[in-house]
């Protein structure tokens, strides 16, 4: 499928998710990345008058920020700032900590981040009736490279079906900026953090795993490792049956 006809289904898909939802637009967190980048894009083609990008800085790198702004002005995307440092910082004040690994400690700081962004997005999709959209691709779901109730925590995936390499080629067919396109892929999480640092394989290997099967044996028993691990990430919480 080419990447105009691609597009013209996604934007598509997403007004009809909204539309049967009983919902009259889309929220969506703008991170200045490639993938958000690529969502605030269709969603504002889905829904011109319905669509607010929120960018949320969390001691985020200024770079990000000028990204997620530029693509909001290139696109005319209503977009809104806010700034979560003192929540985050407010949690880390009750919360205790003192003692963990300074890993698992890291980690844990990250992972709230992003959950205090999911706050934030259903915040305004409450007061707006709005649906919260996702920038989550394939290839980060199916290795579980999200945080649970974070940004796995929306009610629609557009991009959830397309290989980090596809969502790529459809940002330069919408005409995301270019410096966005060809920065490394980054949570943001904290400074200097890289997707592909953290994952141990590139995207490329992963995206050609994920679409031919083929990989070398040690990074195929990686995956498949990975693959189960965060099996209970896309399932819902089990529940008893007695």
């Amino acid at each position: 499928m080419s990447a105009d006809q691609l597009a013209e289904k996604l934007v598509l898909w997403i007004r009809e998710r909204v539309s049967a939802s009983g919902c009259e637009g889309v929220v969506l967190g703008m991170s200045g990345g490639r993938d958000s980048s690529v969502l605030a894009v269709l969603c504002r083609e889905a829904f011109p008058r319905g669509v607010l990008g929120l960018i949320m800085p969390c001691y985020s790198c200024d770079e990000d920020k000028e990204h997620a702004y530029a693509v909001a002005e290139k696109f005319s995307i209503p977009a809104e700032v806010v700034v979560l440092d003192g929540a985050f910082d407010d949690l880390l004040k009750v919360m205790p900590g003192d003692d963990a690994d300074p890993g698992i400690q890291r980690l844990a700081e990250a992972n709230l981040k992003a959950r205090l962004r999911m706050l934030t997005l259903y915040y305004y999709a409450n007061k707006l009736n709005y649906l919260v959209a996702g920038s989550s691709n394939r290839s980060e779901l199916a290795v579980g490279y999200f945080t649970k109730y974070g940004d796995g925590g929306v009610d629609i995936m557009p991009l959830g079906g397309l290989v980090k390499g596809q969502v790529r080629e459809l940002a330069r067919f919408l005409g995301i900026p270019q410096e966005i396109i060809d920065k490394p892929p980054s949570a943001g999480l904290w400074p200097g953090q890289m997707d592909e640092d953290e994952l141990g394989f590139s995207y490329e290997e992963l995206d050609n795993y994920l679409t031919t099967g083929e990989a070398s044996n040690q990074l195929r028993e990686r995956l498949e490792s990975m693959i189960v691990a965060c099996e209970h990430k896309h399932l819902p919480p089990p529940i008893a049956s007695f």
